[in-house]
């Protein structure tokens, strides 16, 4: 992945260059950016327009990304970027503290002393630009600071060497809906050399710490991320909006 660029296309894609595909990674960043926040209707004929495209890729592209849980439509509704509920938040979670926690207990096992010196630099890297972000409301420092954090965890997974559980992270994109839920909450601080304790155990040589610490890693936070997130009934469009009432 190329940092410089700024493009979260390069994450979990084979480079395939389709309009389809430069349309869902378009849309798909700009979630990620939190330019599209959590509930905004997303219109696949203005989207057409801005991208210089035809009505079909921009539609094909906003069904991949319903089928990944991003968007969501609704018949006479519409599409809108999706509102994450607690149970999915809940579910991703486990599914995430299941598949990190065997990818930390093998790269403990298996990185080389050059793989385990860098996962501590991009780690202090990472803690470094957290302590920043969390003073300075800098759109393009969060970007790049969520950028680093999937680099950092799919690292941890590739030196795992087990590259059957490295390709199941990208395909169930644990990490993308770890970031989904991050921005949906809008999370802007983590305590104190954070990831930093957990590479020291994930870099060790105790396997069971480094499943231990990767599950607390994962668990934290997960309470006031639901607290965040869940809407209000009366913005949610699957439940009956409240009539409005005339005065005068």
């Amino acid at each position: 992945m190329n940092m410089s660029s700024g493009k979260v296309t390069e994450i979990g894609t084979g480079g395939a260059a389709s309009l389809s595909n430069k349309a869902y990674f378009r849309i798909r960043e700009r979630i990620l950016r939190g330019e599209l926040r959590p509930g905004e209707v997303l219109s696949a004929r203005r989207l057409a327009k801005e991208f210089e495209m035809s009505l079909l890729p921009v539609s094909q592209a906003l069904r991949q990304l319903e089928n990944d849980k991003l968007v969501e439509s609704r018949p006479r509704a519409g599409t809108r970027v999706r509102i994450p509920q607690p149970d999915e938040v809940r579910g991703r979670c486990i599914v995430r503290e299941a598949l990190e926690a065997q990818s930390a207990r093998l790269c403990c096992v298996q990185a080389t002393q050059k793989e385990r010196i860098e996962l501590l630099r991009l780690a202090k890297q990472l803690d470094t630009l957290y302590d920043r972000f969390g003073r300075d409301d800098d759109a393009e420092l969060q970007f790049v600071v969520h950028t680093l954090h999937f680099e950092l965890h799919m690292r941890i997974a590739e030196y795992a060497r087990c590259p059957e559980l490295k390709e199941v992270i990208e395909m169930n994109q644990v990490l993308i809906y770890n970031w989904f839920f991050d921005i949906a909450a809008d999370r802007r601080s983590l305590p104190a050399d954070f990831h930093m304790r957990l590479l020291q155990a994930v870099t060790g040589s105790d396997p069971l710490a480094a499943d231990e610490a990767m599950r607390a890693h994962v668990q934290y936070g997960v309470v006031e991320t639901l607290e965040q997130i869940v809407p209000q009934e009366a913005n949610d469009w699957r439940l009956p909006r409240p009539k409005s009432r005339r005065t005068g």
